[in-house]
Formats: structure tokens, C-alpha cells, sequence
């Protein structure tokens, strides 16, 4: 049985076109193909979406950067049941007689009342945290953890935003524990695993083993932290991620945001870098500009 070449094309050709990847820039016009050969260009991924270049990839992120900078944050705050106070009375950490008094001589509150009954010498600080964890339903495991030396890549101003702080962090086992101060911040758990892969378990510990732990705080060698306190309009957001895409060869991003903070990512075969931009001083942006400074170019990666 004898085959022609001719008998080959259309596989061939179907070939091809699994091969062929098309930046998802409406405005990019530039086609790239058998994009796993090595040296060629890599582009860079932002969930679902794939840009040829840097070029590509910045003119793209203004448009999350600017729902995210735009975006009127409406927190319903999750409170506990039990207040603060009877918390500790429950305990025994206070009278009933002393809970009286603090209350009377605090600003309303639950944190009005920790630094008063600390500072009327009626409780500790260790004992504010115990009943905290009792408010919340989580723990407070800061015996065993504070003390020991942590790498993470969460931005220290994601962490001072909400006043919590690792005390284990594991890449292999995907998991992060993080001590919160005050109330545990739900809205920062989704945003630290979604930027990390790993699953967040909150517990409680007091503002001495806050500050501490901040000081035993490192970072991954590969990893860099960017905070951008007057970011401009998105536009300009866009060309700071993109000079950090550069700089790092990147081939993932992604976004996200806690509070006013919007938090960016790129990660590439030179590193890590998060980007956060406190955007509530951020200008606001009428129309969407053309990418591109003259003296500021970013550069396609190679």
C-alpha cells in the first residue's frame, strides 16, 4: 500500500494550527507560532488570558488595574456574638466588678477595652489574645511559633493593613499561618491564596508577638516588594508592572486587592515581584491612553 505526501498536509496542518497562539490584546496584531520552541518568545499569562510581549501584556493590565483602582470598597464587617468583655469575664481573665470599671474608662469598643483592662493591670496581653481566639472560633497558637524565623512573599504592607503576621509558612504543604492582633480579616484571606497557593488558617497573638515575629520576617531570595504610594492613573500602574516584567523576565500576573491596596504579581524565570499601590490617592483615569513613555520604553522580552 503506497502513501503520497499529499496524504499528510491535512495532519500536518491541523499540526500547525494547535500550534498557532494568538495574543489575547484585541489590538496586537502579531501572531506568535510553536511557542515551546526553545529561545523563542514566551509571553506572559494572566489567568486564562496569554499576551505575546511585555508590550502586550501592560496595555492589558490597565483594565483590571483600573476596575481594581475603582472599585468602592463595601466591607460588611463579620462581628462576633460574644463581645470582647465577656469574653474574658467567661474566662476569668476579669471580674464582673473590673469589666464594669474598664468598660467605663475605655473608648467603645473591643480594642478600647484590651488596652484598658493591659493598662489597669486587670489582664495581659496573652489573656486579651486568648479571649479574642474564643470570639472568633480560631486559636491562639503563638506559644509555639513566635520566636522562629519565617520566609514568606506576602507584602509587608498587605500584612501591617491588617495586622497579622506569618508564624509558618510551607511551599511543599501550601499552607500559611497567620497570627492576626485584632479580628481576623476575612477579606485578606481569599487575596493571600489566590497570590500564594497556599491555604490560610488564621489564629490570634498579641501586639508583642506582632512585632516580633515582623522582625523575624524574611523573604525568598528570588523575591522583591514594590510599594507605590502615589500609583497615578492606570495607565501608569500599567507601565510600573510592565518595567518590573522586564526586569524579571516574567511569564505570569495576576491581581488582586485588600482595602485600598491593589496587589500585583509577576513572576518569571528571574524572580518574583508584588507590586502594591495604595490607590486611594490614585488619579483618576477619563479614557483609556496609549501605552508607551519614550523615556520610559518597556521592552518586549526575549
Amino acid at each position: 500500500m503506497s502513501l503520497s505526501f499529499l496524504s499528510f498536509l491535512p495532519a500536518v496542518d491541523r499540526g500547525l494550527k494547535s500550534m498557532k497562539v494568538e495574543c489575547d490584546l484585541h489590538e496586537c496584531h502579531s501572531r506568535q507560532v510553536i511557542r515551546s520552541i526553545p529561545g523563542a518568545r514566551q509571553g506572559i499569562r494572566v489567568g486564562q488570558q496569554w499576551y505575546c510581549s511585555v508590550d502586550c501584556f501592560a496595555l492589558a493590565a490597565r483594565t483590571p488595574l483600573a476596575a481594581l483602582a475603582s472599585r468602592r470598597i463595601v466591607e460588611i464587617p463579620r462581628n462576633p456574638r460574644l463581645s470582647l468583655g465577656l469574653a474574658m469575664h467567661a474566662k476569668g481573665y476579669l471580674s464582673a466588678e473590673q469589666l464594669r470599671y474598664a468598660t467605663a474608662r475605655c473608648v467603645p469598643g473591643d480594642e478600647g477595652l484590651a488596652e484598658a483592662a493591659v493598662r489597669l493591670g486587670f489582664a495581659t496581653e496573652k489573656q486579651v489574645a486568648a479571649a479574642r481566639a474564643v470570639q472568633w472560633g480560631y486559636p491562639a497558637l503563638a506559644q509555639d511559633y513566635v520566636g522562629l524565623m519565617v520566609q514568606a512573599d506576602i507584602p509587608r504592607a498587605i500584612l501591617e493593613a491588617c495586622f497579622a503576621v506569618p508564624l509558618h509558612y510551607s511551599v511543599t504543604a501550601k499552607r500559611v499561618l497567620l497570627g492576626f492582633v485584632t479580628r481576623v480579616e476575612h477579606s485578606v484571606l481569599e487575596p493571600i491564596e489566590q497570590m500564594t497557593g497556599c491555604r490560610v488558617e488564621p489564629c490570634f497573638i498579641t501586639p508583642s508577638e506582632f512585632e516580633e515575629q515582623m522582625e523575624r520576617l524574611t523573604v525568598f531570595p528570588d523575591y522583591e516588594e514594590t510599594v507605590v504610594h502615589d500609583p497615578g492613573t492606570p495607565a501608569k500602574m500599567a507601565r510600573t508592572i510592565g518595567r518590573a516584567a522586564v526586569d524579571i523576565g516574567a511569564r505570569e500576573a495576576s491581581f488582586t486587592q485588600f482595602k485600598s491596596l491593589v496587589w500585583a504579581r509577576v513572576s518569571g524565570k528571574r524572580g518574583k515581584v508584588d507590586v502594591v499601590f495604595h490607590v486611594n490617592r490614585a488619579a483618576e483615569e477619563p479614557r483609556l491612553e496609549k501605552f508607551g513613555v519614550p523615556d520610559q520604553s518597556v521592552a518586549s522580552l526575549g
